[in-house]
C-alpha cells in the first residue's frame, strides 16, 4: 500500500503522484472508451426499456449534441437539467460536454423559488426538464414561472422572471406543452449535424474549461454555483473508481441522484473512465427496485448513502434477492453507523465496499478507504488521501496541528473547483492560496486515516442532503408575519439530523405553525422544510446579539425526548 502517512508528525498528507493526471476532456474520454469497448453494455435503464452499448450511447449523445447546436447553444453557454435519474439526464451530461456547453445541475426537489434563482444566477439558455417526478409537476411550475410560454414559439422564450432562458426541452417523446420542445424533436434536429462538425467543436475544448455547475447552499442564504472543469471531474472520477479496482467487467448500480457529484462524477463519469456498465434502477431511490436491479443485472458494485443501505437491509423480502455478484461500492454522504457497515459486509456480499469523503467544491472526493482497508478503519474513518491531493488540518490561527488533534480540514490540488460562478467574494473567502477551506472539522491519525468529527459551518445533513440553515431562514423571512427566524438541526436515528425552526412572529401577527409549514410546502425542497416549528416570544442571544443555536437545539432535544 502506498505511503499516506502524515508528514513530520503534523496533520498534513500528500497523495501519491506516480500516475500522471489525465488531461483529457470529457468527450475525448468518452470517445476513447467507446472505441475500446464498442459492443459492451454502457447504460441500462430497466424502467425506460433502455439497454445501450457504448457505440449506441455515443451515437445518441451525438444526436443530442447536434440538436443543441441546432438550437443555437454554443461553447460556454449554460444548459440546465431539472430531472430525476433518466436516460435523458445522462445524455444531456455528455452532449453538453461534447460541445463545451456548461451543464447546470438543478435539484429535482427544487420549487419555483429556488429554480428561478438557479436559472438566473448562471444565466441558463436552455433547460431540459422532466414532466413530473413524485409530487413535482415541473411543467406546471415552469408555466407559472414563465406564463409567456402560452404565446411563445419553441426556442424563442422571452420571460420576465427568467430573462436568459430561451428554450425548454421536455425529457419525453410526448407532445410538449405550448412553447416547449420534445426530446424527440431535439434529437431529430441533431440528425442533420455531421459528426465531423461536432469533432471540430470538441477539438477546440480545453481540459481547464468549466463544464459543470453544481449548486451548494451557502451560509449567507443564497446557493452558490460551484464551477467544475473537465480536469476536475475526469480525474476524480478515475481515481474514485480506481480505488475500487474497477474495470470494464464491472456493473455499477446507481440509485443515488445524478444531480449530485455522487451520481454524475463518481457514478456515470466514473464508469466511463473504465468502460464499466451503468445500471440505473429507477428515477428515484426505491430499495426494492435497487436490489431487483442488482439481482437481474448481476451488478458488481452499489452506491448509496447510509440510509439507503439501511432501507435495503430492512426489506422483509431482502433474502429473496440474489446479491452474490456484488463486490464493492461506495457508502458516502453522511457518517456511516458501524452496524450498517458490518451488515453490508456480511449480508450484501460487499466485502470491498469503500467509504468516501469530499465536497462538491473538490470534485468531490479527497479521502477514500481502500478495498482491503481494515474493517475498523472502514467503520470509523473516511479513509486516506486521494492521488494528487493535499490535505491538512489547521487550528483557528491557520497553523497545521499535530496528528490526533482536531481542526478545520483544508484541501489543495487538481480537484479544487475553478470558482463559485460569478461570485468572486465568496470564492476568495473559500479558496485561499489554493487551499479550499472545507468548513469540516477533522482528525488525522498516525497512518493518515481521516475522521470527520463535525462541522465548522452551520450545516445540517438530513438523509445525505446538505442543508444550510441560513438559506431556509432567508426564505422564512419572506413571510410577512415572520419577525425572526432561526433554523438548526437536531439528531435523528433514521435521517441523521432533522430540521427545526424557531420563529418570533411580528407584533399583532396571528401566524400559526401549520400556516408556516404550508407556506414552505411547494416553495422550497421538501427536505429543507422544518419538521419542527416553534413560535417563541424571543430567541436566546449572546450579549453581542448573536443567536445561540446550541441552546435552541438542546431545548428541542429535551422537549422531544
Amino acid at each position: 500500500m502506498l505511503n499516506t502517512n502524515p508528514i513530520k508528525g503534523l496533520s498534513y498528507v500528500i497523495g501519491d503522484k506516480s500516475e500522471p493526471l489525465s488531461e483529457q476532456t470529457i468527450p475525448e474520454l468518452l470517445a476513447r472508451t467507446a472505441s475500446a469497448f464498442p459492443d459492451r453494455e454502457a447504460v441500462v435503464f430497466p424502467t425506460q426499456d433502455i439497454r445501450w452499448t457504448w457505440r449506441e450511447f455515443t451515437r445518441q449523445v451525438d444526436r443530442l449534441a447536434g440538436g443543441l447546436i441546432s438550437l443555437g447553444v454554443r461553447k460556454g453557454e449554460r444548459v440546465g437539467i431539472w430531472s430525476p435519474n433518466r436516460i435523458e439526464w445522462i445524455m444531456t451530461q455528455f452532449a453538453t460536454a461534447r460541445i463545451g456547453a456548461i451543464l447546470v445541475c438543478i435539484n429535482p426537489a427544487y420549487r419555483p423559488y429556488e429554480l428561478e434563482f438557479a436559472l438566473n444566477k448562471v444565466g441558463c439558455k436552455v433547460l431540459v426538464t422532466a414532466r413530473s417526478f413524485k409530487s413535482s409537476d415541473y411543467i406546471s411550475m415552469l408555466q407559472g414561472l414563465a406564463p409567456e410560454l402560452s404565446a411563445t414559439a419553441p426556442g424563442d422564450l422571452r420571460a420576465a422572471k427568467v430573462p436568459d432562458l430561451r428554450t425548454i426541452i421536455t425529457a419525453s417523446h410526448e407532445r410538449p406543452p405550448q412553447g416547449m420542445l420534445s426530446f424527440k424533436t431535439t434529437l431529430e434536429l441533431g440528425d442533420d449535424v455531421r459528426v465531423a462538425d461536432l469533432d471540430a467543436i470538441t477539438d477546440t475544448l480545453d481540459q481547464n474549461d468549466p463544464i459543470n455547475i453544481q449548486f451548494t447552499s451557502g451560509t449567507t442564504g443564497s446557493p452558490k454555483g460551484a464551477c467544475l472543469t473537465h480536469r476536475n471531474i475526469v480525474n476524480n472520477a478515475h481515481f474514485v473508481t480506481s480505488r475500487m479496482n474497477f474495470t470494464e467487467e464491472d456493473r455499477l448500480c446507481i440509485p443515488v441522484p445524478f444531480y449530485h457529484c455522487f451520481g454524475m462524477v463518481m457514478g456515470t463519469l466514473g464508469c466511463v473512465t473504465k468502460g464499466a456498465a451503468m445500471i440505473v434502477p429507477g428515477e428515484g431511490f426505491d430499495p426494492s427496485d435497487t436490489l431487483n436491479a442488482i439481482s437481474n443485472e448481476s451488478c458488481t458494485a452499489l452506491y448509496g448513502v447510509p440510509t439507503m443501505f439501511a432501507a435495503e437491509l430492512d426489506l422483509p423480502e431482502f433474502y429473496n434477492y440474489d446479491l452474490s455478484s456484488l463486490r464493492t461500492g461506495i457508502m458516502a454522504g453522511s457518517p456511516c453507523p458501524a452496524s450498517v457497515m458490518r451488515a453490508v459486509f456480511a449480508k450484501m456480499n460487499m466485502t470491498e465496499v469503500t467509504i468516501c469523503y469530499g465536497m462538491t467544491e473538490t470534485s468531490p472526493v479527497s479521502f477514500q478507504t481502500a478495498v482491503d482497508a481494515p474493517t475498523e478503519k472502514r467503520v470509523s474513518t473516511v479513509g486516506t488521501i486521494h492521488p494528487h491531493v493535499e490535505c491538512k488540518v489547521v487550528n483557528q490561527a491557520g497553523e497545521t496541528v499535530e496528528v490526533g488533534q482536531q481542526g478545520e480540514l483544508l484541501t489543495r490540488g487538481y480537484s479544487v473547483m475553478r470558482e463559485y460562478w460569478n461570485d468572486p467574494e465568496r470564492t476568495a473567502n473559500s479558496i485561499k492560496k489554493g487551499w479550499m477551506h472545507t468548513g469540516d472539522l477533522a482528525v488525522l491519525d498516525q497512518d493518515g486515516y481521516c475522521d470527520i468529527t463535525g462541522r465548522v459551518k452551520d450545516m445540517i445533513i438530513r438523509g445525505g442532503e446538505n442543508i444550510y440553515p441560513k438559506e431556509v431562514e432567508e426564505f422564512l423571512y419572506t413571510h410577512p408575519d415572520v419577525g425572526q427566524a432561526q433554523v438548526f438541526g437536531i439528531p435523528d436515528t433514521t435521517l441523521g439530523e432533522v430540521v427545526c425552526a424557531w420563529i418570533v412572529p411580528k407584533e399583532d401577527s396571528d401566524i400559526d405553525v401549520e400556516a408556516l409549514r404550508n407556506f414552505c410546502k411547494g416553495q422550497i425542497a421538501h427536505y429543507k422544510v422544518p419538521l419542527h416549528f416553534r413560535l417563541k416570544d424571543e430567541l436566546p442571544m449572546t450579549i453581542s446579539g448573536k443567536p445561540q443555536k446550541f441552546i435552541m437545539s438542546d431545548e428541542m432535544i429535551k422537549e422531544l425526548q
